[in-house]
């Protein structure tokens, strides 16, 4: 049975060394992960920590024996519960929060929804993520708007480098910036509040796609300064598959118009946005014992974690002659996700070469002009695993004229 009753916040939590394997062996231990292969490919969603696939399984056998009677009875205040949970992490009001399957569908609940007139310009980064650059191009093709790309530095000088590029490409006709926290494919973080800074006074809202950040990086959702987001709860939350967010700051629900019909909510409360029909409960109430694990680890105390174990295997094969490394070094530019591409091999046949001579899993990934490998490590991860993958890139970058030749490619996921 659920028995989340405060919300959790994040009260001071012990600082733990980044480096201190003792500590971060007993927090590992609390994971169980596949041992016949190394998986560096925690992006694509997460692990869930023992104890909240505990808690997942009992709540889906609490609902397969009280049916019903659950939904009706028991559901409701118990969801109350994780709303308020999950309100008091992210720093807003409950009623500023929506949970939904991922953070695409939550894309196109607000994109489709935001009162766009034909002619109304979106900026796009080059780097958005490809399941939501479609979103917008859709709306280009049904209601006139015009998407424009800005391309983005790989490794920038500075924030103000990149708030200029968007700054340089607004015009009067200027509506809406999408902007990518977190980038899917090189982990860059981007300055979404200074971005958010520019754009405000000039009438432009800023949607953000925090899909990789939230619960990866240490925030609330009002240092963005923007009155719209979608997040991931099932990649580094540890939530169940199946988990996402929206938020849109109260006094904007009202402009948002339903994606789904809906005769239960008044205009401007939020859940009139998310009528998705009977919808299991079970990943929705696991949501509180994932916030719960992450509380006790402390946001902080991840970030840290997770920054380490990127720079762990980033520095042991930067500078060497064949690697490129498609993410900023800059500690506050980039947490556990980094790409790197070996100069000579596509970035699906890389991926294919570290599983099949290293069993290392990790993904080839495209987007522009780049395309590369992402490794992401995750709490669970050991540092024997990345000297394994270090030791991999170095033999692959000695042997790279055999494998010379090979296009470029990408792999999705």
């Amino acid at each position: 049975m659920n028995t989340h009753n405060a919300a959790p916040t994040r009260t001071a939590v012990a600082p733990i060394d980044p480096a201190d394997e003792l500590l971060w062996g007993d927090i590992r231990a609390e994971f169980s992960a596949a041992r016949d292969f190394i998986n560096l490919e925690n992006g694509y969603f997460g692990i869930q920590p023992d104890i909240v696939l505990a808690a997942f399984t009992r709540y889906t056998a609490e609902v397969n024996t009280e049916l019903g009677r659950y939904l009706r009875v028991r559901f409701p205040p118990l969801l109350d519960g994780v709303m308020a949970e999950l309100a008091a992490f992210a720093g807003v009001a409950v009623d500023e929060l929506l949970i939904t399957r991922n953070a695409t569908e939550s894309m196109n609940i607000l994109a489709q929804g935001y009162p766009f007139r034909p002619g109304d310009e979106v900026l796009l980064g080059d780097h958005d993520y490809d399941h939501v650059v479609p979103i917008f191009e859709l709306l280009a093709e049904r209601r006139g708007i015009v998407v424009k790309r800005v391309r983005l530095p790989i490794h920038p000088r500075d924030d103000a480098e990149i708030v200029a590029r968007y700054e340089a490409a607004l015009t009067p006709r200027s509506r809406v910036i999408l902007a990518t926290h977190m980038i899917h494919f090189t982990g860059q973080i981007l300055p979404v509040a200074k971005l958010a800074a520019m754009a405000r006074p000039r009438g432009v809202d800023v949607m953000v796609d925090a899909a990789h950040s939230f619960a990866q990086i240490d925030f609330r959702l009002p240092d963005l300064g923007v009155d719209f987001a979608a997040a991931n709860l099932h990649k580094w939350l540890g939530a169940p598959l199946g988990t996402g967010l929206l938020y849109v700051a109260r006094r904007r629900l009202p402009e948002i118009e339903p994606l789904f019909a809906d005769g239960l909510f008044a205009p401007g409360d939020i859940r009139r946005l998310g009528h998705f029909g009977t919808t299991p409960p079970a990943a929705i109430l696991a949501i509180g014992d994932a916030l719960a694990f992450h509380n006790r680890v402390g946001s902080r105390n991840k970030e840290a974690r997770l920054r380490y174990l990127k720079d762990y295997w980033t520095m042991r094969v930067a500078g060497r002659s064949g690697v490129e490394l498609l993410t900023p070094a800059e500690p506050s530019r980039s947490c556990a996700i980094a790409t790197f591409r070996i100069a000579g091999i596509g970035a699906d046949r890389l991926a294919d070469l570290l599983y099949d001579r290293y069993r290392i899993f990790a993904v080839g990934r495209a987007q522009g002009d780049y395309a590369g490998v992402r490794i992401t490590p995750h709490l669970y991860t050991r540092l024997d695993e990345l000297d394994r993958l270090v030791g991999a890139i170095h033999e692959i970058t000695a042997d790279t004229r055999s494998l010379s030749g090979v296009p470029d490619g990408a792999g999705g996921g």
